[in-house]
């Protein structure tokens, strides 16, 4: 049996897409659609406040497609308030005029071989600030779930510790030559979700997706061992751009 690599984790993570159901929103009274906003203008400020005392952090994107129109990205301590989170969102009278179409449960998470020796990861403050992220508010963002193969000698989960931590690594510097263009979030979902890993991009420009997910399509992990789910990318809405996206 190959060693599992440890990993260390952070805050729960939910990717929340929804659609809206525009035909219910157009038959709405003014009344009800004034209504509605308010109660997702209040959402929004609770969790602005959350994220303000540093108990977790909330983005907001609009979706490009027709896979959703939006999605919400939470992250919280514990799995229990993403679930009442949730729950209270759901309870509300604007999200009566969603409809859910996908989402995806993990983990904030970080190879153990990250950990400086000797130290503590929860004594580590820059370790602290990646394992329980604010999340950025960059123009754009993609997620994507992943896998890592299990087929013949494409078995990644067969590979000898070392060797995975060496591609890992050869990996990683592919993703370091977009620093300060793309910041990266990666949350581990194995026993959570139907995938073993979400991965959240956010950019300024929707391109350095395009180019950082090709570049390393070439590199060995992903070219032998990357299966990648959909794809969701998408625009920030900030409470006013929120506000314009439900004008009706």
């Amino acid at each position: 049996m190959s060693e599992a690599v440890q990993t260390l984790e952070g805050w729960y993570a939910l990717h929340d897409f929804r659609l809206i159901d525009w035909n219910a929103w157009h038959a709405a009274t003014p009344q009800e659609r004034k209504h509605a906003t308010e109660e997702l203008n209040t959402f929004l400020s609770q969790w602005q406040q959350v994220e303000n005392d540093k108990l977790g952090s909330t983005a907001v994107y609009s979706i490009v497609g027709q896979k959703a129109d939006f999605v919400f990205m939470q992250l919280r301590e514990t799995l229990e308030e993403l679930n009442d989170l949730e729950n209270a969102f759901n309870k509300s009278s604007f999200a009566a005029f969603t409809i859910p179409v996908y989402s995806y449960v993990s983990i904030v998470e970080l190879s153990s071989y990250l950990a400086k020796p000797g130290v503590d990861p929860a004594e580590d403050p820059e370790l602290q600030a990646r394992l329980k992220p604010i999340l950025p508010k960059a123009k754009h963002i993609c997620f994507y779930p992943m896998n890592k193969r299990r087929d013949g000698n494409d078995n990644w989960y067969m590979l000898p510790a070392e060797d995975r931590k060496t591609m890992m690594r050869s990996h990683g510097m592919i993703g370091r030559t977009y620093a300060g263009k793309v910041k990266q979030i990666i949350t581990g979902s194995v026993g959570l979700d139907d995938w073993e890993w979400g991965v959240t991009l956010f950019s300024e420009d929707p391109l350095h997706f395009k180019k950082l997910v090709y570049e390393m399509r070439f590199d060995e992990v992903s070219a032998r061992f990357g299966e990648f789910g959909d794809f969701y990318v998408g625009n920030l809405l900030s409470p006013e751009k929120f506000a314009q996206l439900i004008q009706v």
